[in-house]
């Protein structure tokens, strides 16, 4: 898609390739080798394939696939997540709720990625003096996480409906009560902007009573990662939803909000639009190429007006398509 977008519009890209997850496991021995993380240090952008499948996970959990992403997000210091859910009119039918609760949902989830309880210290599993073992984890943030998280979700409400609404458990958790502490004191900085708070249970119920109600929402690594995926299917499918997580630059790694799909996986079933979407944030977020961006999205929406659709999106009266003639189908629609 991008090779396609560089030919119609004539961006300059240059491509290079480098393993990640578990393709550099059987190539390197670990899931994020050293020259994979120093060429997505020397480019302007990175876009993500899945990373891992049921096939190493018996190996030492330090050596998982997914620890490779989590390692690429801290080492490029990518702390913003940016995770669109907008239903296409043409998906509707798809949706798992009523047309009518859905229909013009778009919804921006900011999600904080490199930290709280993902990366908090002390973890692990120990043996207490009774002989029983227990797992722990930490989750934990500091002032200046926030803040910066903070900012960019304000930012993004400006650009939008210019309201925000944090997420959190301030009711039950400290590291959330500094959390709402710290959006409060931002919001004098952008007037402009409505700020309201929201525990993260009756968030999950929100999304599914009324979901059009948000704009933009912030919140914490755990909470965001959760949310996000109760969103997906808001638009259909998981398989829509593409993601960008960007430094304080605006360098960012693109990827669907999917994962590898073992299940499915080299059956031509696996809808493209996230990663077909990511490219666009791509060009949008890290190469100021609003028009490249805005030309996929307008491709993706002809060919679902075409009726094309993959499984998961497949409704009564629409025509199912494999992974490689949807693909083909918005790169000629781009075209």
């Amino acid at each position: 898609m991008l090779r396609a977008a560089d030919q119609r519009f004539g961006l300059g890209l240059s491509f290079s390739e480098a393993l990640i997850g578990g393709a550099a496991i059987d190539a390197h021995g670990v899931p994020l080798p050293e020259v994979t993380l120093s060429a997505a240090r020397e480019a302007d952008s990175i876009l993500l394939g899945a990373v891992g499948g049921p096939r190493w996970d018996g190996i030492e959990r330090s050596l998982r696939p997914e620890r490779g992403l989590l390692a690429i997000r801290a080492a490029l210091g990518l702390f913003a997540n940016l995770r669109p859910a907008i239903l296409y009119p043409q998906l509707a039918a798809a949706s798992a709720l009523k047309p009518e609760v859905v229909s013009g949902l778009d919804i921006l989830i900011v999600r904080e990625l490199t930290g709280g309880i993902y990366f908090g210290e002390p973890r692990g599993i120990r043996t207490r003096p009774d002989g029983e073992r227990e797992g722990f984890n930490t989750d934990v943030y500091s002032e200046s996480e926030i803040r910066r998280i903070g900012r960019v979700a304000f930012e993004a409400a400006r650009k939008r409906g210019k309201r925000l609404c944090s997420v959190d458990k301030a009711n039950v958790l400290e590291v959330t009560v500094l959390w709402r502490e710290i959006m409060e004191s931002l919001a004098p900085s952008y007037p402009d902007v409505e700020l309201s708070h929201m525990y993260v249970d009756n968030a999950a119920m929100q999304l599914v009573r009324a979901p059009r109600q948000f704009d933009v929402v912030v919140t914490g690594n755990l909470f965001g990662d959760i949310l996000s995926d109760a969103a997906a299917m808001l638009t259909g499918s998981i398989g829509m939803l593409p993601s960008a997580s960007l430094d304080e630059h605006g360098k960012g790694l693109y990827e669907p909000v999917h994962g590898s799909a073992p299940d499915i996986a080299g059956q031509g079933k696996a809808n493209p639009l996230a990663a077909i979407l990511s490219a666009a944030m791509l060009l949008r977020y890290s190469g100021s190429m609003g028009e490249a961006a805005a030309a996929i999205e307008s491709a993706v929406g002809k060919v679902l007006d075409s009726g094309l659709r993959t499984g998961d999106i497949h409704t009564a009266g629409t025509r199912l398509a494999d992974t490689t003639t949807m693909g083909e189908a918005v790169c000629a629609a781009l075209a």
